[in-house]
């Protein structure tokens, strides 16, 4: 029987609402952290399957979300194209060689650094009450390659910027495999045991109009329209962080099932402006829960109101920060489980 969670992404208004929170499994969870100290690296709690199911199911067994998010990082992806990738402590991935420097062909694919995803998926799978989701992902391949071409994250993309600019020809040619690959990848989750997934645009918010329809919108809806056809049953998120006003466009146009909505964006307005009956996730400050107080519930409910007309899932405008109180979040799990659409 389907979920709360599966319900609502397949386009029911429920009177209560689903809720899961983005990096849920992650370092603000005591739990976590004892784990990530015995294992090792983020890399080596990855690939420990059992570690990372074990990670999966943490904030599902302390708080009871509606759905559990994967344990696993967007540079699966490069990393199973033939880049090398290390977790640097205090400063994030690195991925090697850049793509800046290097050609897209130089890379030697190592599609076996997927499998062990799956069998993560599997045991979570296996674990979760049958009222969960499974949640799989993966990220876009704007965000993915501007990370494959810069070999780290940065502020603004800058380099990936200008190298499509540059060489639109070539830079298609990386979008491309970045598509092909996370088409296979995201419907081997789903035979795992994945029962909706989430493509993460975290950088989609730096490009022009022209250049979001090329490299966010156009790669997203061959992704959707590919898994639709093998998965017709599995709804899909996508998540253009930052996406501001084409955000409209992008939910029309890349055919999701479902938008992620950041913190940045006024929530009567996206309930106006998306196409209508189209589930909507978001999107509550992460750093409001980090805060607490009494303006985490007004908040709350504030944002639950403007989409009480629409199905609803309760989530954050991205990622849970490490330094965030669990009395936080427990106090806003219960404000969104005592709401009521009237």
């Amino acid at each position: 029987m389907p979920g709360l969670l599966l319900d609502t992404l397949r386009g029911s208004n429920t009177e209560e609402r689903p809720i899961w929170l983005m990096r849920q499994a992650g370092r603000y969870l005591p739990e976590y952290r004892e784990l990530r100290a015995e294992k090792g690296g983020f890399l080596a709690l990855v690939y420990d399957t059992d570690a990372a199911a074990e990670i999966t199911m943490q904030p599902i067994r302390r708080f009871g979300f509606d759905g559990a998010i994967l344990f696993s990082d967007i540079l699966i992806v490069p990393f199973a194209m033939g880049q090398d990738l290390t977790f640097v402590a205090g400063e994030g991935p690195r991925l090697s060689p850049r793509l800046v420097d290097s050609a897209l062909s130089a890379l030697e694919a190592v599609p076996e650094r997927l499998a062990p995803i799956y069998d993560t998926v599997r045991k979570v799978r296996a674990q979760l009450d049958p009222t969960k989701t499974m949640l799989g992902f993966a990220g876009s391949p704007w965000t993915v390659a501007t990370y494959m071409v810069a070999g780290e994250g940065s502020r603004d993309q800058a380099e990936t910027r200008a190298l499509a600019y540059r060489d639109p020809e070539g830079f298609q040619a990386i979008v491309e495999g970045i598509t092909e690959v996370t088409v296979d990848y995201l419907s081997g989750q789903i035979e795992a045991g994945a029962e909706a997934i989430q493509l993460f645009d975290s950088w989609s918010g730096t490009l022009s109009p022209s250049q979001f329809e090329r490299w966010v919108i156009a790669p997203n809806a061959r992704i959707v329209k590919e898994l639709r056809a093998r998965h017709p049953e599995t709804p899909i998120i996508g998540f253009p962080k930052g996406a501001g006003e084409k955000l409209p466009a992008y939910a029309r146009e890349s055919g999701v099932d479902a938008v992620g909505v950041d913190e940045t964006i006024d929530p009567v307005w996206a309930a106006r402006e998306l196409p209508a009956g189209m589930p909507v996730q978001g999107n509550f400050d992460p750093l409001l829960v980090l805060a607490g107080g009494d303006e985490l519930e007004s908040e709350a409910r504030r944002v639950l109101d403007a989409f009480a007309d629409r199905p609803h899932v309760f989530n954050l405008g991205h990622g849970i920060g490490q330094h965030t109180p669990i009395a936080h979040v427990e106090r806003l799990l219960s404000t969104v489980r005592a709401w009521r659409r009237a």
